[in-house]
């Protein structure tokens, strides 16, 4: 008689929403790394208003001009910097994605830490500008910080 024992994970649906959560991300910033990285040789503001022309946006508009004249200032270099540190960024979401799908413990801490490293950040933003994207993410942020500290001990452990 065998006495092999079997190390059952319980379930956490939790976990498994961050999880999605940090795939999105990741495959989101993938895709805007490398729409930038092909747009970097392109003349780009050129590309913004053809782009304005497409999704019929009137380019008088004051926000749109304002933009269009810091998308002209923007060289091949910073576009292609930009698109770099958006790669790396996304990476680093997939990493945790994945090490989060597999129960690795230092990933576990790893999240907790990129997590809360952007809530001064996101309190900041929301005190001096408010956006509704921010106000969504800061939330979440924190929800994920604490989730993922409450139940380190059950969800990673090896």
């Amino acid at each position: 008689m065998s006495t092999d024992t079997v190390v059952i994970k319980k379930k956490a649906p939790t976990l498994y929403v961050i999880i999605v959560i940090k795939l999105l991300k990741g495959l989101l910033f993938m895709g805007l790394a490398l729409f930038a990285y092909r747009l970097s040789d392109s003349d780009l503001p050129s590309a913004f208003s053809s782009l304005l022309h497409h999704l019929r946006v009137n380019p008088e508009r004051r926000f749109w001009t304002e933009l269009a004249i810091q998308v002209g200032h923007l060289t091949e270099a910073k576009v292609r910097w930009a698109a770099a540190g958006t790669l790396v960024y996304s990476l680093f979401s997939l990493v945790e994605a994945f090490g989060l799908m597999f129960r690795i413990s230092w990933i576990g801490w790893l999240t907790i830490w990129e997590s809360a490293f952007f809530i001064p950040i996101e309190i900041f933003e929301l005190v001096h500008r408010f956006t509704p994207t921010v106000a969504v993410i800061l939330p979440l942020n924190i929800f994920i910080v604490w989730y993922l500290f409450q139940n380190r001990g059950r969800l990673f452990r090896h």
